[in-house]
């Protein structure tokens, strides 16, 4: 039976439980190794995209080739090679880029969203929180996030610098199941097989270390921003936060399709942990509490002993003054902690939403950043 034998019958990827996935497509990818887009291929990557939305599972963008497709737009200009110029280039290309991504899925039927970020919206707590909530919206609306660096406004400071670290930051962001490194390489080898024949597929990846990062080369084409290294450095990222990554050719046939369903397409880094896991070790670990919310018993007892969120209804006063995203202590009323956790309101928000319920969180405060002002999975019971 072909794959595609297998599709019409009811899927590959349809007999696996819904997942998201992370798709990186590299300037390579994109361009087939030339100075413009490869329309021809770029729809059927959107094939493969489509048919995982229909089957259920979600999908994210993060594409390369913003300034290429700005040289290609403007004719292949000759520019002295400065920030303002790489700048302006994307800007035109991020343009051309997102109307051809438009176009493309809107032939299946599936709009899109663009999300332009720098380092600065992940790293900061409360930006980071933002973005999630925004690419949250686009999935629940069925609306396929393409997301890019803001090569047009972001300097060095800001850059995260190519878009294989960054599609490991968006699979955070999004809590993924999976992250698809899409290249103009098979995978990571036992050597540089453009000078060593007998180099071989490394096909499963338990532990990156020096050896590993060694066989790691750079960018074959020259049209991206990233190499093998790179790839290597999200491959390290995504796992660490509980994320499965592989690398793979984006020629190849079905390779979205595969990966997805659990097919080895490339080469696979397993996760260390799960991203629930990771996240908790963070709250446990991370930076001091910014304050403490004291809880009625009702509430202790829904967060301690039924795995619930902690919700507006159950907090008596709130201590400190700390910013949404920030790490704070819930106490019981004598003083005791029980948990640590990610707020999702402001302190002078919490203090204005105790006791009341979910439902009146938007006519009080104006706004809502949902109906709980903890969620379980961003808060960690402790002992004392």
């Amino acid at each position: 039976m072909t794959i595609q034998d297998a599709f019409q019958d009811g899927d590959l990827a349809a007999n696996v439980s819904s997942q998201t996935l992370v798709v990186k497509l590299g300037t390579s990818v994109l361009t087939g190794g030339s100075a413009r887009l490869d329309q021809a291929h770029m729809v059927e990557l959107v094939r493969q995209c489509a048919r995982l939305r229909q089957q259920g599972h979600q999908v994210i963008i993060v594409s390369s080739a913003a300034i290429a497709a700005g040289r290609e737009h403007l004719g292949y200009p000759v520019l002295a090679d400065t920030v303002a110029n790489k700048q302006m280039l994307a800007a035109v290309g991020q343009c051309r880029l997102i109307q051809t991504w438009e176009h493309l899925f809107g032939l299946y039927g599936f709009q899109v969203g663009q999300m332009l970020l720098t380092r600065a919206d992940l790293e900061h707590r409360e930006r980071f929180l933002n973005a999630r909530d925004m690419l949250q919206a686009l999935l629940d609306n069925g609306i396929i996030p393409i997301v890019n660096e803001n090569d047009a406004v972001a300097t060095s400071e800001i850059k995260v610098g190519d878009n294989d670290n960054l599609s490991a930051l968006v699979a955070i962001l999004a809590d993924a199941d999976k992250l698809l490194l899409l290249t103009d390489q098979p995978g990571l080898f036992t050597a540089d097989p453009r000078s060593n024949p007998d180099a071989e597929l490394i096909r499963e990846v338990h532990t990156i270390d020096e050896t590993l990062r060694k066989l790691a080369g750079g960018s074959v084409g020259g049209l991206g921003t990233g190499g093998m290294a790179t790839k290597l450095q999200a491959a390290d990222i995504g796992r660490r936060a509980g994320v499965e990554v592989t690398i793979a050719a984006g020629s190849k046939p079905e390779v979205i399709q595969k990966v997805t369903a659990g097919d080895n397409a490339g080469t696979r880094f397993l996760p260390l942990e799960s991203p629930l896991e990771s996240r908790k070790r963070w709250i446990l670990a991370g930076p001091p509490p910014a304050g403490d919310i004291v809880v009625d018993a009702g509430a202790i007892t829904a967060v301690t002993q039924k795995g619930s969120s902690l919700l507006s209804k159950g907090i008596v006063t709130v201590k400190g003054a700390f910013a949404r995203g920030e790490v704070v202590r819930i106490l019981s009323v004598e003083g005791k902690c029980v948990a640590r956790g990610i707020c999702r309101y402001t302190a002078s928000d919490l203090r204005r939403i105790a006791g009341a319920h979910s439902q009146q969180i938007a006519d009080i405060l104006g706004y809502e950043y949902g109906p709980v002002a903890m969620h379980r999975d961003d808060l960690v019971v402790v002992d004392n």
